[in-house]
């Protein structure tokens, strides 16, 4: 059942076309930078922000969460490393299979654990399939995970993985190139599960200018995602690039 934060998202869609979303790291920002990076991203025209890390402690990640919800009036979606980051304050959470690797414990290990913790802070879950894209670097997310990323250039492939994923009942897709990445998903990618998928479709990682974002989001996704770029630039008329890019204006 689609729930009312995932309902907003969608109008929210309809309204400017794709969202831009901002990934903020406890684990690489302290909370004041967290809450200040929060606040300018929403004046620029960020239309929600994304809370995650691989490796932040539950008590670091619960610092920079009370942060960032002082600072900001955005929907905040969880994007946990671990389940142990599941904690309160956030709106939602994208409730992830790492779909693309074969490691158990982040197929569906991490996931069991995790959803008493979103049941016990009322979290509305976004059932969403991740899908790690070859980048031209190894990745956070791949040594953290343990898995390989899907080959960039076997596009078939990953839409097995996509049509895999809305066979199980998972309504979203992320295709994410990773953090750190040296190359972003590619574009072609992006326009055949577009045109194939069926699902609302993220894409992320290795997106750190505005003209690599633009490409991308006038293919039509339903959101983009940004996040270590914004880490170390922050000036009000960079952002506000991002964010045209994003909304194709």
């Amino acid at each position: 059942m689609i729930g009312p934060l995932e309902t907003s998202l969608l109008e929210r869609r309809r309204q400017v076309g794709p969202l831009w979303a901002v990934l903020l790291d406890p684990d690489s920002l302290p909370p004041l930078e967290l809450a200040a990076t929060a606040r300018e991203v929403q004046e620029a025209g960020a239309d929600l922000l994304l809370v995650g890390g691989s490796s932040a402690a539950p008590g670091v990640f619960e610092a920079g969460m009370k942060a960032i919800r002082e600072q900001s009036t955005l929907p905040v979606v969880l994007f946990p490393g671990s389940y142990h980051q599941v904690v309160g304050g956030a709106h939602g959470i994208l409730f992830t299979s790492l779909l693309s690797g074969r490691n158990p414990q982040y197929l569906a290990e991490e996931q069991v654990c995790g959803a008493p913790r979103v049941l016990k802070h009322g979290i509305e879950p976004i059932p969403t399939a991740y899908l790690l894209i070859e980048s031209g670097v190894p990745t956070t997310v791949q040594k953290v995970s343990g898995t390989q990323p899907l080959p960039r250039e076997d596009h078939e492939r990953v839409m097995h993985h996509v049509w895999a994923a809305r066979m199980m009942g998972m309504r979203w897709v992320y295709l994410e190139a990773g953090s750190g990445a040296q190359q972003p998903v590619p574009v072609e990618m992006v326009q055949r599960v577009l045109a194939e998928g069926q699902v609302n479709l993220i894409v992320g990682g290795g997106l750190r200018t505005p003209e690599a974002i633009r490409e991308r989001a006038v293919l039509g996704p339903t959101m983009i995602v940004t996040g270590n770029v914004l880490e170390q630039r922050r000036d009000p008329g960079f952002l506000r690039e991002f964010a045209q890019a994003v909304h194709c204006k």
